[in-house]
């Protein structure tokens, strides 16, 4: 599947997908920031979990961060969007607790792999550093992914309504970031 985006002048598909996954793990961040201040609280069992995450998050961010220096580019037009909707994201989700935690975690991640996946398949041959910048940060995703899967192994309702929800809505992030 193409990767499509609306490029800028001068501007690679390498360029446009680093700045769009730089600002998308500026979401991320704010999302497990947001969501580690409610835990302390609803889901306490969670807390070193997420530190780890957010830890995660910061070396994904900085990784693109410097792959966008490397190639004189300034970060995407949609980073600030990305930080306050992962802020509003991850508060909700953390005042509702363990298990809307958990959702948020794999249906973001379960849209993100699958970008990222098509990101490395589309840019290996193009564009080699953005893929190993990619390939550098997607066994970390997968480990948020499946250790968030794990706390959902029974059914419940708040899988049921953030799955749907946040999956589009990472969709429509990725969507504005590669035509801003």
């Amino acid at each position: 599947m193409a990767i499509s985006a609306r490029l800028q002048r001068g501007e690679t598909l390498g360029d446009r997908v680093m700045k769009v996954d730089h600002a998308g793990e500026h979401g991320a961040i704010c999302i497990y920031r947001a969501q580690l201040w409610f835990a302390r609280w609803r889901a306490p069992d969670m807390v070193e979990e997420l530190n780890g995450f957010l830890a995660h998050e910061q070396r994904h961010r900085a990784v693109f961060g410097a792959e966008l220096q490397r190639r004189g580019r300034r970060r995407c037009r949609s980073y600030h969007l990305c930080g306050l909707g992962g802020f509003a994201l991850g508060s909700i989700t953390g005042l509702l607790g363990r298990r809307a935690i958990a959702s948020t975690t794999v249906a973001i991640e379960t849209v993100v792999l699958r970008h990222m996946r098509e990101q490395v398949a589309e840019l290996c041959a193009s564009d080699p550093a953005a893929a190993d910048a990619l390939r550098d940060v997607i066994a970390e995703e997968q480990k948020h992914h499946d250790l968030s899967g794990r706390r959902l192994a029974k059914p419940g309702l708040w899988p049921k309504i953030i799955n749907p929800v946040v999956a589009a809505s990472t969709e429509v992030v990725i969507w504005l970031g590669m035509r801003l």
